[in-house]
């Protein structure tokens, strides 16, 4: 879930560079693996060991990237299922629920960072709320009802790396949030995905993928994106799922319908990233690095 359903959508300014940047396509599993980690349902989104994608050079030996999640909120006393002292003290005013999505995501992301091979660290959020990861590490974090999960890359300094996930429920929109998410091209794509696949809710997915577009987005660019700032064409996969350890999935890209930042290829376009579906969820990620 986000606090974005219904905020309006940023002005951005960056004049474009020369020549343009498009993230390639994330590249999936082709059966059930394992990231490192072990995430299952990020295993059929995130690059698989061994898939063309890297960190930028110099970024470190290990796993290029990690990534945990979590069906619950119960780790049976495991000595490391606790927040650092500076993460708790974010939550003082956090109602119940706040504090076990952020308390589960956050141990994800300790998790997800020593599989990566870096110690865990405070997480804290930044001014949008969005995690702080120490120097060298790119990740995202998400959480909603019966899933938590987070996802960390390695990046050298100054690096373009940048990763986003997302999850929700494989369930409707609520009501006129679909308006507020989509452009009229997305909805037609989704009444037309909708007749061939009726069993995804393709309004939720496509909100979803444009919350890790978002997520991948403001690392690099630091400034906002709605919405409607972002052209998003959604793609099955051929073929059967079965075997693979979700209900079906496919890809997404994401073209960005405002000035991008200067990345060292050139200004960013837009987003390649994957989606699956499994155990009533949807998930959604990409993993952006720059072409060489």
């Amino acid at each position: 879930m986000s606090d974005r359903w219904s905020t309006a959508a940023g002005t951005p300014t960056t004049a474009p560079a020369p020549a343009s940047v498009t993230a390639p396509a994330t590249v999936a599993a082709t059966g059930p693996v394992r990231l490192a980690g072990g995430a299952v349902l990020l295993a059929a989104v995130l690059p698989a060991p061994g898939a063309a994608w890297s960190p930028a050079p110099g970024a470190g030996a290990g796993p290029a990237l990690a990534a945990v999640e979590k069906f619950d909120d119960d780790f049976g006393g495991a000595a490391d299922a606790r927040l650092f002292p500076e993460e708790a003290a974010t939550l003082t005013r956090a109602v119940d629920k706040r504090r076990r999505e952020f308390t589960t995501g956050r141990i994800c992301a300790h998790r997800a960072l020593e599989a990566l091979g870096v110690p865990a660290v405070p997480i804290l959020p930044g001014e949008r709320r969005e995690p702080l990861w120490p120097a060298g590490v790119v990740g995202s974090i998400t959480h909603t009802a019966g899933y938590r999960a987070a996802a960390v890359a390695r990046a050298a300094a100054g690096s373009t790396v940048s990763v986003g996930i997302d999850a929700e429920p494989n369930e409707p929109t609520p009501g006129g949030v679909l308006r507020e998410i989509s452009l009229p091209v997305e909805r037609e794509m989704l009444t037309a995905l909708g007749g061939e696949h009726p069993a995804v809710r393709w309004d939720r997915l496509l909100f979803s993928a444009k919350e890790s577009v978002y997520k991948a987005w403001f690392p690099l660019a630091q400034r906002w994106l709605g919405f409607d700032d972002a052209e998003l064409t959604i793609t099955v996969d051929a073929g059967d799922a079965a075997g693979t350890g979700v209900d079906a999935r496919g890809a997404f890209q994401a073209r960005l319908l405002v000035a991008g930042p200067a990345l060292p290829g050139g200004e960013l376009t837009g987003f390649s990233g994957r989606w699956a579906v499994g155990r009533g969820l949807i998930v959604t990620a990409i993993a952006f690095t720059p072409p060489a």
